[in-house]
């Protein structure tokens, strides 16, 4: 019988990418568009539940990259290609705009060059702007302004979504998901690879390592010694939705060494976040919040913008990136192993995940395997819409009125209807906790934080929890219905 791409050949997938994140599961989605068996692994019982879920959420154009790196060239890639795939998937984007603001004379001198390195990595829109100007596009801001420059495209966008429609595409081009299957050792043998994991082995010719946090770990494994992990934990406060109409724009620091700074964004829920902190830690399941990150966040945002501590936080978090010891992203093959590491992929990964994809199926052939693509893809998939710029299901009456569940209000914060609780339990890739649910509909991640709306949705949960076999390797039932 000869190979699908669904089925693996003798039990030995063509390729196993380790790592569901939102780079893992555009590497997954890319390949799956090919001749290819894939099998995409994941720690943990849901995908993008790592550094992936709590980014800042910002569709980069990348005009701040460091120009001729790798990260510029994929960053500048992705924010066309991820603009084009929300647009066809539904997932939520809000072209916002950005402002940095100089603060000091040092920062206003910084301006030109930083408008020099945009136009170097091909951004052409940035403009220096006067103090009075930055008032007129930002006038709850403290005072004390200088200047500032404008990028004009920076966006924001839902990173739930975003990793959600990747992973969910990749399993309909074919691709098998196992999730709860945490790498523990790997066995190369002169065919394929074993991968040994928590829930049992895999089998795979090629190996691509996009695991986060967990790359360097990986890299070790198959004998390299190339780069280290140290987390980087971001600290963020979102303020409830009243404080909205102060913030329609992204507003940026001037970037340091140290990483880009503290921001006060938009979010696509209609909140305003305020961060990230930035402290390198050792452990790497460490997303507490922290009393320093607290008032770290409290001087920084009443240096920016004190209006905005007036208004409730509703919610802090905190996500932990992978910084590497590296100035640039880490893309290698090794042909002789059938392995390939993706690695220190900052929060950047967001907007560049598509293109490294891209970028990935590149240094494959180039390394051997072959990768034909598909001429029988199913169209993508188009996701429920969990943002406030467009139409939700509470305001859809055509919709209501076929299906009244959308119109049965569940979480009150965030407007969560019955259906879209429902829906989200009988994905293709359906929630298995609350966590999960939270990140597919919005629910409990409002101003009560689930205190008022958490029986109601662990209740409807449960009633839909039993459309699904709980193993982590449910995926396998969909594989068929291309």
């Amino acid at each position: 019988m000869t190979a699908t791409p669904h089925r693996p050949a003798g039990g030995v997938f063509d390729v196993a990418v380790i790592g569901g994140g939102i780079v893992g599961a555009a590497i997954a989605r890319e390949l799956s568009g090919c001749d290819v068996s894939v099998a995409l692994l994941e720690a943990r019982d849901d995908v993008g539940d790592g550094t992936s879920k709590a980014n800042t959420a910002i569709l980069h154009t990348g005009f701040d990259a460091k120009p001729g790196t790798l990260e510029s060239r994929l960053v500048a890639r992705g924010y066309h290609l991820l603009s084009a795939y929300a647009k066809a998937t539904g997932i939520p984007v809000e072209h916002t705009g950005a402002v940095l603001v100089a603060w000091n004379g040092e920062e206003l001198r910084a301006l030109p060059g930083l408008k020099e390195k945009a136009e170097a990595n091909g951004y052409e829109h940035c403009r220096i702007v006067d103090a009075d100007e930055v008032y007129r596009i930002l006038p709850d801001l403290a005072d004390g302004a200088l200047g500032g420059l404008t990028v004009p495209d920076e966006s924001i966008i839902c990173t739930w979504t975003t990793n959600l429609a990747l992973a969910t595409d990749a399993q309909q081009r074919g691709t098998t998901v196992l999730l709860q299957h945490a790498v523990t050792g790997i066995d190369e043998g002169p065919e394929s690879t074993t991968l040994r994991t928590s829930s049992g082995d895999v089998r795979a010719r090629w190996v691509v390592n996009a695991a986060g946090l967990g790359a360097d770990h990986i890299d070790r494994l198959f004998g390299h010694d190339r780069f280290t992990v140290t987390p980087r934990r971001g600290e963020l406060f979102v303020f409830d939705k009243l404080a909205r109409p102060m913030v329609d724009k992204i507003v940026l620091p001037v970037p340091t060494s140290r990483g880009k700074g503290v921001l006060i964004s938009p979010t696509i829920y209609g909140n305003v976040m305020l961060g990230p902190t930035a402290e390198d830690l050792t452990d790497r399941t460490d997303t507490s919040t922290s009393e320093d990150g607290f008032d770290f966040l409290l001087r920084k945002g009443e240096g920016l913008m004190p209006r905005l501590l007036a208004e409730e936080v509703t919610a802090s978090y905190a996500g932990l990136r992978a910084a590497i010891d590296h100035p640039d992203y880490l893309i290698e093959a090794t042909p002789q192993q059938r392995y390939l590491l993706v690695g220190g992929i900052r929060s950047t990964g967001l907007t560049a995940g598509i293109a490294i994809a891209e970028h990935v199926r590149t240094l494959l052939e180039e390394a051997g395997l072959n990768l034909r693509s598909r001429g029988d893809l199913p169209e993508p998939p188009r996701m429920p819409n969990i943002g406030e710029a467009a139409q939700r299901p509470y305001q859809d009456a055509d919709l209501i009125a076929r299906d009244p569940a959308y119109g049965t209000i569940v979480c009150f914060c965030e407007r969560v209807t019955e259906g879209e609780i429902r829906d989200a339990c009988h994905a293709p890739l359906p929630a298995r906790d609350l966590e999960g649910l939270r990140r597919r509909t919005r629910a409990m991640n409002g101003r009560c934080q689930g205190f008022f709306c958490g029986a109601a949705v662990t209740a409807l949960r449960e009633e839909h929890h039993d459309h699904h076999d709980h193993d982590g390797r449910d995926s396998r039932q969909h594989k068929d219905n291309r």
